[in-house]
């Protein structure tokens, strides 16, 4: 590409504009991330050097990078990394992208470790990424963890991000169909499983729709195929003090609760995300575990959600 001088105050607007225009919420937050990573650039370069020439090539994968956000590319698929819980986590076409409504599983599963003390074994189900498990690990320097996939694609990207997290020692992932070979018993379980019905899945924002897999999406016809499972299975592997925390969907803490209680479980507590909607369900076995008499205080190091 020839011309310029490129100027990044007006890249950064024509770029803001272009993804206004195609509909883009927080089209000018997309357009700083993807042109200070197309160009290499410092926040603080984006702020304070508004008059800064870029390079051809800088304004090219700048380009770029807006076309696929203005097609409904997450920002997190471009970059191929997502921050959640203040940390970073490498994304692929196979993991769901993480999202901040999950760190209230991690908020709670570090409330509840706390109270058991000890050096407390968690189980992930369907780990993805691995951003609930390695997210807990770093903040349980005693913990140690497993994590299970059915994509061996996840699990490859899952031990990435624990090796540049520096967890990589005190955590395993494995490929498995759920519960399929995992050995052990674990003191807190932990699951995101897919919970949207099929039938709602196209309906969803393109970003999750088009570039979510399906299969981390995909709940069956009423969206609760996979507590129908866990409630079952988890028993397997929980430890008899255990406690199994829930991500859930809109609308389906009763149904979920109904589904666990027909299957000999005992409801802890069902804790809300940020924006007030039930998203995690904390169940023990029959009742109580002994170590706790109540909902723990909310007393982790706090909700760190990604501003962008």
């Amino acid at each position: 590409m020839t011309g310029g001088p490129f100027v990044l105050s007006d890249e950064l607007r024509q770029a803001t504009n272009r993804l206004r225009d195609a509909g883009i919420e927080g089209s000018a937050t997309d357009a700083r991330l993807l042109i200070a990573a197309a160009a290499g650039l410092s926040r603080e370069d984006m702020l304070y050097d508004p008059d800064l020439k870029l390079s051809p090539d800088q304004k090219t994968r700048a380009e770029t990078m807006i076309h696929r956000r203005a097609d409904r590319e997450p920002v997190s698929r471009i970059l191929g990394r997502r921050e959640f819980y203040g940390l970073s986590f490498e994304v692929t076409p196979v993991t769901l992208d993480p999202r901040p409504d999950s760190e209230v599983i991690v908020e709670a599963a570090i409330d509840y470790a706390l109270c058991m003390g000890g050096k407390p074994t968690v189980l992930d189900i369907g780990t993805g990424t691995g951003c609930l498990l390695l997210s807990t690990l770093e903040a349980l320097p005693e913990a140690i963890g497993t994590g299970t996939d059915i994509d061996p694609e996840a699990v490859a990207a899952a031990c990435r991000n624990a090796h540049s997290l520096g967890c990589a020692s005190r955590v395993k992932f494995q490929t498995s169909d759920w519960l399929s070979g995992v050995q052990g018993r674990f003191d807190i379980v932990l699951s995101n499983p897919p919970y949207i019905p099929s039938g709602d899945i196209a309906n969803l924002a393109p970003e999750v729709s088009q570039y979510d897999p399906w299969s981390a999406l995909d709940g069956g016809s009423d969206g609760l195929d996979a507590y129908r499972v866990l409630a079952d299975r988890i028993p397997e592997t929980l430890a008899p003090s255990g406690i199994a925390l829930m991500e859930i969907g809109a609308g389906q803490a009763d149904d979920v609760t109904g589904l666990f209680s027909a299957a000999g479980w005992h409801i802890l507590e069902n804790r809300a995300d940020l924006a007030g909607h039930d998203r995690c369900l904390v169940f023990a076995r029959k009742t109580a575990p002994h170590w706790l008499t109540h909902p723990p205080p909310k007393k982790g190091v706090g909700n760190r959600m990604n501003p962008d």
